[in-house]
């Protein structure tokens, strides 16, 4: 007996096998990981960013801020999470605060990406309003750097952050020194939809071709590659710099190892499109956001699809009503929310008790201050409503995420799901 218990024991020490990331309402626009590895953040156009726990394949927290999609985000050296938005604002987020820690204003125009400086004192920002700003973290003015005709569409700092590097629409690389230089352009001849800047200074940009070119730290062009048989457009360097990661608006995956320019394997998800990618530190793992609302991962060094075969064991009452239509409709769900009584809270509340609980008392959870005066009670009508109509609709003021049920027949099985499964049936 006490050897099994001591094997049990083990075993449940044991991480949880990666899985698939779900809890989005819409498009998955932007991904970042922690330089530690540990927690991921997603931005979407459902208006929500999330932060994953990626040791545990859980969400822990649903941050709401921004008047419309999420289009960028980047995690900081000190802990702090950036988000930048379509409404042009700059969000920092810190773990554990339900509100943003600070907004960084300027912009007139979509943000479209966002780096930090290798030191993390400056957070670059490109926006479709033609400019790039690098912002002190601290305090101080920020450097607005100008000369793309047209929207930016990626920005990255140097390996020593002495410079910047932005891509535009217009098909033009600019390098512009923040000591007062000369910024150099570079054409490329095509639209540039993402750039990453190698620890050698190497600069690597996707173009609306399917190619990537090489540039020099200096400049000039050292090689290209065909990645995609479509525009590139979104793209990710592994932390040791060896390898690229090149998104197809298809839905393909190309890496690259970037010494010999040559496609080691390409990954293939649902085929649709993939709009963000980012490598996990300390690791070989690639997470990929798309257009399915789903972060799949990958190891990028064999081209395995992680989760797809090995999952955590669901929860108690999962597994009890697995075989009801409704349990796949809550797979989307159930990254934010519990169903057993010891579940507890993660990013969004329990759903233990739900049937018949008013709104916003679930002890223990922080809830928007706009539902806290609402006086809706949780019914299977509520319930169904609430997905009808969208919870941007229906609870305005909510954290989450944009996540509607469209189909009667799936909603009317996800709500007798819920009900069953937590005790109300």
């Amino acid at each position: 007996m006490f050897r099994l218990l001591l094997a049990l024991a083990v075993l449940l020490a044991q991480p949880v096998a990666a899985q698939e990331l779900r809890g989005h309402g819409g498009p998955v626009r932007a991904l970042a990981v922690s330089p530690d590895g540990n927690i991921a953040i997603s931005g979407s156009f459902d208006t929500s960013a999330i932060l994953w726990d990626l040791a545990r394949s859980q969400a822990l927290a649903v941050l709401r801020g921004h008047d419309s999609s999420v289009n960028a985000v980047a995690a900081l050296p000190d802990g702090r999470f950036a988000t930048g938005g379509e409404d042009g604002r700059v969000l920092l987020w810190r773990i554990g605060r339900p509100e943003p820690e600070a907004r960084l204003e300027g912009h007139s125009g979509p943000i479209a990406s966002l780096a930090p400086s290798p030191d993390g004192k400056l957070l670059a920002s490109a926006s479709w309003d033609g400019t790039a700003r690098v912002t002190p973290l601290a305090s101080g003015e920020a450097v607005v750097i100008s000369g793309h005709r047209g929207p930016v569409s990626a920005v990255a700092f140097a390996p020593d952050g002495s410079s910047v590097v932005t891509g535009g629409h217009d098909g033009t690389i600019r390098i512009t020194p923040l000591n007062g230089g000369v910024a150099r352009s570079i054409d490329t001849g095509q639209p540039v939809a993402g750039l990453v800047v190698a620890p050698d200074g190497e600069i690597v940009a996707g173009g609306a071709d399917g190619r990537l070119i090489f540039l020099a730290a200096d400049g000039p062009r050292a090689g290209e590659v065909t990645a995609a048989e479509t525009p590139i457009v979104a793209l990710a360097l592994s932390p040791d710099g060896r390898r690229i990661a090149a998104a197809g608006i298809r839905g393909s995956v190309a890496i690259v190892e970037r010494a010999s320019r040559r496609v080691e394997r390409v990954l293939v998800g649902p085929g649709l499109p993939v709009w963000s990618l980012a490598f996990r530190p300390g690791s070989d793992e690639l997470l990929t956001g798309g257009g399915d609302r789903v972060v799949r991962r990958w190891n990028a060094a064999t081209g395995e699809h992680l989760g797809a075969v090995v999952m955590t064991r669901p929860s108690e009452a999962t597994a009890r009503f697995a075989d009801h239509p409704g349990a796949e409709v809550f797979r989307a769900c159930s990254a934010c929310h519990t169903l057993d009584a010891d579940g507890g809270n993660r990013a969004g509340p329990t759903l233990y008790g739900v049937i018949g609980r008013r709104i916003a008392t679930a002890p223990g959870y922080d809830y928007s201050p706009g539902l806290r005066g609402m006086t809706i009670v949780w019914s299977k009508e509520t319930i169904a409503k609430l997905f009808e109509l969208g919870p941007n609709a229906y609870t305005p003021g909510t954290k989450m995420p944009e996540q509607r049920v469209v189909d009667p027949d799936d909603r009317k099985a996800l709500v007798d799901f819920i009900a069953k499964a937590t005790g109300a049936e």
